[in-house]
């Protein structure tokens, strides 16, 4: 299976790539965390976008805030799928990242996910790897009835507790 790799422009994303981090190792994804920034260490980011197909990966999440340009940084080295993470921050919540992240030019697609969205990152990242994985498929199909299930139950106890009859 191929591997996902996940860079994040700082280690205050951390609780973010958690998230995906976790979501990965449940549905058994091979995976790898790293801290490059598109600014501070542009040549690392570079290098590492430009290698991730030699190097085992089939998807890359990339994190970042304020500017975030993390995520298109990686996506111009590579044409790999880069999934983008715009990570809140203290200024403006976040808008800054999604738009950075979002309004990439014509030839450089990343796609986004929502503002903090790390679980939602690895998902779309394990989907894209699931195009040729049957098995990872039934994986996100289990996964899927599982939410379903939850939500389910979760409506029974609330109709349970808030229905009235006259």
């Amino acid at each position: 299976m191929k591997k996902v790799g996940i860079v994040m422009g700082s280690d205050s994303d951390l609780p973010i790539i958690q998230k995906a981090a976790d979501t990965l190792a449940a549905l058994g994804i091979p995976f790898e965390v790293h801290v490059y920034s598109a600014h501070r260490t542009p040549e690392q980011a570079k290098e590492f976008a430009a290698n991730a197909r030699e190097n085992g990966f089939g998807v890359l999440i990339a994190a970042a805030g304020m500017a975030a340009h993390l995520a298109g940084a990686v996506a111009a080295n590579t044409t790999l799928p880069v999934i983008g993470i715009p990570c809140q921050s203290a200024c403006l919540e976040g808008m800054d990242a999604l738009l950075s992240t979002v309004q990439m030019p014509s030839g450089i697609p990343v796609a986004t996910v929502a503002i903090n969205g790390g679980a939602n990152a690895a998902l779309l990242a394990a989907q894209i790897l699931a195009v040729e994985d049957a098995v990872l498929a039934q994986k996100l199909d289990a996964k899927r009835a599982a939410d379903a299930a939850t939500v389910l139950e979760k409506d029974k106890k609330i109709a349970a507790q808030f229905t009235q009859t006259v």
